[in-house]
C-alpha cells in the first residue's frame, strides 16, 4: 500500500511539473509572434562607426526611447518583445553589482540605466510582454570578465563560471520580479557537460537562478540552430527554436502547441544579419511561416534590427505592419 502511494505521489508530481512548464509559456499561443532586438555595445559600434566606451554606452542607453518602441510594437501588434541584455563585448544594458563585484571591472561596463525596467513598464502599458536574452557562457570579448568568471569555451563542465553566472543571472532576476515574463538563453551547446548532471551546477539550478524573482517566468534554453523544433530539457518551458532558413524548418509531434512537455516556438530574422543588414525575405514569405507555426498553436519571434536611438526603420515596420494585419 505505502509503495503505492509512493507511486501515485511521483507522478502527481511529475505531472505537477509539466502542467507548470505548459502554463508558464501558455500565453505565447494567444500572442501569436513577436519581436527581438539585439541591442548591443560591439553591433552598434560597428553600425554607427562609433568608439565605444563606458561613457559613450550610458549616453546611448540613456537616449533609448523606450516608448517610441513600445508605440511601434503596439502599432504592428507584436504580442510580446525579446531584448538583449548583453553579449561578448561584456558591455550590458542594465546594472548589475554583482557582476561588477565578481569580475572587478571599473568603471562598470552595466549601464547605469536599467533599460530593461524601464523598456518593461512602457511595454505593460501596451499589454506587451517582455522576455530577455542572454548568453550561456561568458562575454568572450572582455579577457578580464572571461578570467574572473573562470570561463573556457568548450565542452567543459565551467563548475565555477556557472556558479557566479547563476549569481549574476538571480540578481537581475529578483531585481525585475515580474515586470520580466521569459529568459531566451543563447549558447547551451554543451548540455550533456555542462547541465544535464545530477550535481549542481546544472539545467536544475539554472532555472532556479532566472526564476528568482518570478517563478512564472518561461525559459528557453538554445543549444544552437535546428531544422526541427526539439525541446533541450525539461527544465525550459518553450522551444529555444532557432533557424536560420525559415523554409527549412520543420514542425513535428505538435500537440495542441506543446512539443515534449514545451510551447512550440521559432526564431528567426528578417535581415540579412542578426540585429543588422536590409530585410532579406518578402512580406508574404514572413506571413506565410509565421501563419504555418501560429496554425499548429506556436510562435514565432521576428529578429529585426533596431537604430542607435532603440527605434525600427521605415522598412522593417512596413514588413511588420503587413504582417500583424495578416495575423488579426
Amino acid at each position: 500500500m505505502k509503495k503505492q502511494i509512493l507511486i501515485i505521489f511521483v507522478l502527481f508530481c511529475c505531472l505537477s511539473g509539466v502542467q507548470a512548464q505548459t502554463q508558464r509559456a501558455k500565453w505565447m499561443q494567444e500572442a501569436k509572434w513577436g519581436v527581438m532586438t539585439h541591442f548591443l555595445f560591439e553591433w552598434q559600434s560597428r553600425v554607427e562607426n562609433i568608439e565605444m566606451n563606458v561613457t559613450k554606452w550610458n549616453e546611448i542607453i540613456n537616449n533609448f526611447d523606450v516608448e517610441g518602441l513600445a508605440d511601434q510594437l503596439q502599432k504592428v501588434g507584436a504580442g510580446y518583445h525579446v531584448l538583449s541584455i548583453g553579449q561578448n563585448s561584456g558591455y550590458f544594458l542594465a546594472p548589475n553589482p554583482e557582476y561588477d563585484r565578481i569580475t572587478g571591472i571599473l568603471p562598470s561596463k552595466c549601464s547605469q540605466r536599467d533599460l530593461v525596467a524601464d523598456l518593461s513598464k512602457a511595454l505593460r502599458k501596451r499589454n506587451i510582454k517582455l522576455i530577455v536574452y542572454l548568453p550561456s557562457g561568458a562575454p568572450s570579448m572582455d579577457r578580464e570578465a572571461v578570467k574572473a568568471l573562470e570561463w573556457t569555451n568548450g565542452p567543459y563542465p565551467n563548475v565555477e563560471f556557472q556558479r557566479k553566472w547563476e549569481q549574476i543571472i538571480t540578481y537581475w532576476s529578483k531585481k525585475w520580479g515580474d515586470a520580466v515574463d521569459g529568459w531566451w538563453f543563447d549558447g547551451c551547446y554543451w548540455p550533456n557537460v555542462m547541465y544535464r548532471g545530477d550535481s549542481e551546477p546544472n539545467f536544475k539550478s539554472f532555472a532556479r537562478a532566472a526564476r528568482a524573482g518570478n517563478e512564472k517566468s518561461a525559459l528557453a534554453f538554445c543549444q544552437g540552430v535546428f531544422f526541427r523544433t526539439v525541446s533541450v530539457t525539461p527544465y525550459e518551458d518553450y522551444i529555444a527554436g532557432e533557424i536560420i532558413d525559415p523554409a527549412t524548418l520543420s514542425i513535428n509531434r505538435v500537440f495542441d502547441g506543446i512539443v515534449d512537455g514545451n510551447q512550440l516556438h521559432a526564431l528567426s530574422r528578417i535581415g540579412a544579419q542578426w540585429g543588422m543588414g536590409n530585410p532579406r525575405f518578402k512580406t508574404e514569405q514572413i506571413i506565410g511561416w509565421t501563419k504555418q507555426m501560429v496554425n499548429a498553436k506556436g510562435a514565432y519571434t521576428w529578429d529585426v534590427p533596431v537604430q542607435i536611438n532603440g527605434l525600427i526603420n521605415d522598412a522593417f515596420m512596413q514588413q511588420l505592419t503587413e504582417l500583424g494585419k495578416a495575423l488579426q
